[in-house]
């Protein structure tokens, strides 16, 4: 039997500021694929329900591919490759970066184009326990809500404050859809371009010019779908032109536009591609 179901929401209200969605899929029967697991402006986190999630080749490739029933993954440059033998089932929350510090004790920074098993971060107990009570849910929403009731709880113990020009300039990059000049952004903070760069990275693992990439590309993948014409998406989303997009999926993706729809168009773990979501609006 072919089971191929999938679930979206958002956190709590008060996870907002470092939560920007939830995703779940639960997937048996179905033909084996490499999953990439793309670029995107958000760290990623994934518990799985029943088999390790395995990662073939990490961002960074001096990292050993590896087995986990709880990943973080870090803001990177590159695609993971993820084996998903034809059944797989979990869910996966999309961290802001400048959220990290509260949830996660540590800037996102630290976390850059690695994956690592969550265990190491939280420690092994805390991870057991979290995905008992997502095992135990009967539903999504009973999952998600367990996702709220944990995330809340270290928020409250380790609430951490983020400089307040580095939370406007990622603001920024996800409303202007990494269209703002650096120079332009660092002059609406007072910043040199250098300063506020380096200030940036530091918590987040991305250079402003990388991460105004990553938002870019991130809008972009969420509105292809089939039959969309190249040419209108690399306007509609800043790029120079048609080539200027493919061959910033071949760097960021490590495909064409057209491989990765044929490949990858109708997995789960994707959020569902609305305006909402493309452009970072909480």
């Amino acid at each position: 039997m072919v089971v191929d179901e999938s679930a979206w929401a958002r956190p709590a209200v008060a996870l907002r500021p470092y939560v920007a969605h939830y995703s779940g899929w639960r997937q048996s029967g179905v033909p084996p694929v490499t999953h990439r697991g793309l670029p995107s402006p958000y760290l990623t986190l994934v518990l799985t329900l029943d088999d390790p999630l395995v990662v073939t080749a990490h961002p960074d490739g001096r990292q050993a591919p590896g087995r986990y029933d709880a990943l973080l993954g870090g803001l990177h440059l590159a695609p993971a490759l993820i084996a998903h033998g034809g059944r797989q089932s979990g869910v996966q929350v999309a961290v802001h970066p400048l959220g990290c510090r509260t949830l996660f004790g540590l800037p996102a920074g630290e976390l850059a184009g690695l994956d690592l098993d969550l265990a190491d971060v939280l420690g092994g107990l805390g991870v057991e326990r979290l995905r008992a009570r997502l095992l135990a849910a009967r539903s999504w929403p009973d999952r998600f809500a367990a996702l709220d009731a944990a995330l809340l709880a270290r928020a409250r113990c380790h609430e951490a404050e983020v400089h307040p020009d580095v939370s406007y300039a990622f603001r920024r990059l996800l409303a202007t859809g990494g269209r703002l000049p650096v120079r332009d952004l660092a002059g609406e903070v007072g910043w040199s371009p250098r300063h506020l760069t380096d200030r940036f990275r530091v918590e987040t693992g991305l250079g402003l010019k990388e991460a105004a990439r990553v938002v870019r590309f991130d809008r972009a993948r969420r509105r292809l779908t089939p039959g969309t014409p190249l040419a209108r998406l690399a306007a509609d989303t800043g790029f120079y032109d048609q080539a200027h997009l493919a061959r910033e999926f071949r760097s960021l993706a490590g495909c064409s536009p057209s491989r990765w729809l044929a490949d990858e168009f109708t997995f789960v773990q994707d959020p569902p591609r609305s305006g909402a979501q493309d452009e970072g609006h909480d």
